[in-house]
This record gives C-alpha cells, structure tokens and sequence, in this order.
C-alpha cells in the first residue's frame, strides 16, 4: 500500500513538473526527480503513459498530452516543436538555481506608456529580483532590444535594487556579445553546454 501511494505521489510530482515547465528531457526529470539512472527515468514515464507525450531531441523531451493537461489542469497545449529548446534551457536555470519556489515564467514587466517587456523567467532571492532570459536562437538585435529596455527599467528606479540578470546562450561569441551589450548591468551569461 505505502509503495503504491509513494508511486502515485511520485507521478502527481512528475506532471506537476511538466504542467509548470512545458517541456522536460530525461536528465532534467532524473534530477528534478531522483529517479536514479537514465532506464529507470525512461521506465517511470512509460508508466505515465497516456499523460505524457516525447519525442527525441538529442534525448527524450517530455511533454502533457490533452489527458495530462486535464489531469494537472494544465491550460498551454504543448506540442513537438523546435521551440522546445528554448524551453529546455530555462529549465536548465531553473535546476541550477535549486528550483526557486518564487519562479514564475513569461513574466511582463512594465512602466505603462514607456516601457514593457516579457522576461523568460524571474524568481526573487534574498530580496533581489533574478532575470532570465533564453538566447536559443535569436537575433542578436533582439537582445540588443531587450537589454536597451532593462537599462531604462534600471535608470528610472523600478527595482528596490538591481537585478541580477541571468542569460543563457549557445555560443561563446554570443556569451561575450552579450556580456558587452549588459556592461554594467549585475549579469551572469552560462552556456546551454556547461550543463549537458
């Protein structure tokens, strides 16, 4: 009985993941999770089956099919998509931060009238605001934008104090592009491969 109730326990756990972070691969689950080695990680999602959906993206991505959003009451209807990838990256954060209980993804920001902006992710830390932003595959005109924008945000005062702003990239030359776009700013820019 314990068994069954810790299994069932366990399972509400996994698509609660998947219903707050979209998409998950077997690693991210194995250590969100502690379901200890890659077959068994493989072999408790089978169990959840029909819930969940995956395809391969370098390794299984995990996602709520229509009966996992109604089981979790999930609203976003997931898909196979190349965008998954931007999703999987925020997530990397999210782990490496100790998954934050204060993260929120797709958060807007703004100063009605003169500046708005949706910041990928944002959780809050000994008082002090964490911005993540996921640079997969954009312009880097885009980030340029972007970072334009949280400079005015910083100069008229809307933090009690600075954030510190969180990117991740795929590319060196675009960690140092980034990092010269946010001098100044309290920035940290890791790349998707130190944490694959």
């Amino acid at each position: 009985m314990k068994k069954a109730i810790e299994k069932e326990q366990r399972q509400e756990a996994i698509l609660s993941s998947l219903a707050k972070l979209d998409y998950l691969t077997r690693s991210q689950l194995q250590i969100l999770h502690d379901l200890g080695s890659p077959r068994n990680t493989s072999r408790v999602m089978k169990s959840l089956e029909p819930f969940v959906a995956k395809f391969l993206d370098g390794e299984a991505v995990y996602y709520l099919t229509k009966e996992g959003r109604e089981r979790t009451g999930a609203k976003k209807v997931r898909k196979r998509t190349i965008q998954a990838r931007h999703f999987i990256m925020r997530n990397d954060i999210y782990i490496a931060f100790g998954c934050p209980n204060t993260w929120k993804n797709e958060v807007k920001l703004e100063i009605k009238g003169v500046v708005s902006i949706v910041a990928d992710a944002l959780f809050t830390r000994d008082g002090r605001y964490y911005i993540v932003e996921v640079d997969h595959q954009q312009k880097m005109s885009v980030n340029k934008a972007k970072i334009a924008k949280y400079r005015k945000m910083l100069e008229l005062g809307v933090f009690k104090a600075p954030p510190i702003f969180i990117w991740i990239t795929t590319t060196e030359h675009k960690r140092k592009q980034l990092l010269d776009l946010c001098k100044g700013m309290d920035v940290k820019v890791f790349l998707v491969s130190e944490f694959h």
